[in-house]
């Protein structure tokens, strides 16, 4: 081999290594336990579904604030109190759920990863589930409860790009950031 190619293969192992890790995470999270035997056979699982299917590489920007991870997850924990509690109540109102809707929200980042952490945040808050993301214009559709006028849909579409925003603060790309402090 030479030098350059070594150099570039180094290069793909250290960017594969977040992907690897995480693998391997998963694969001892469905086994339900730590051991030497899960990292091993979690290791190889990887190695394989790595090899074998094609995985775009995860751009990471190397960026972490704490401070701002603090204040999503600070967030985050309140959504998921509040609107756990507005979807028991819901279940519970003899008049039900009135109206629903489905509601594009455009991001203002470009990256995958926003993308996908922001689909994540959103879908495991109660009462809202993204039903479709549309990489290519940076689009996520989400169903929302009770959403009974267009005030209700402009809250959660703002709610949206709030916790997009958030996030973008927390390990987001100085491009991602720079647009969504517009």
């Amino acid at each position: 081999m030479t030098e350059l190619t070594q150099k570039e293969l180094r290069a793909r192992v250290i960017q594969q290594l977040p992907l690897l890790v995480a693998l391997v995470v998963l694969w001892m999270l469905l086994w339900g336990a730590i051991s030497w035997l899960n990292v091993l056979t979690g290791t190889i699982v990887a190695i394989v579904v790595t090899r074998v299917f094609y995985l775009p590489p995860v751009e990471l920007t190397g960026r972490f604030n704490p401070l701002w991870f603090a204040v999503f997850l600070g967030r985050f924990a309140v959504d998921l109190v509040v609107a756990s509690f507005q979807v028991a109540a819901q279940a519970f109102d003899p008049r039900g759920v009135s109206r629903n809707s489905i509601i594009a929200v455009q991001l203002r980042t470009r990256s995958d990863i926003m993308m996908t952490v922001t689909s994540i945040a959103m879908s495991l808050v109660p009462g809202s589930l993204i039903v479709e993301a549309d990489r290519m214009r940076s689009t996520l559709y989400l169903h929302s409860l009770n959403t009974r006028d267009l005030a209700a849909v402009e809250k959660v579409r703002r709610h949206v790009l709030a916790t997009e925003a958030r996030l973008v603060r927390s390990f987001g790309s100085k491009d991602d950031l720079r647009r969504t402090t517009q």
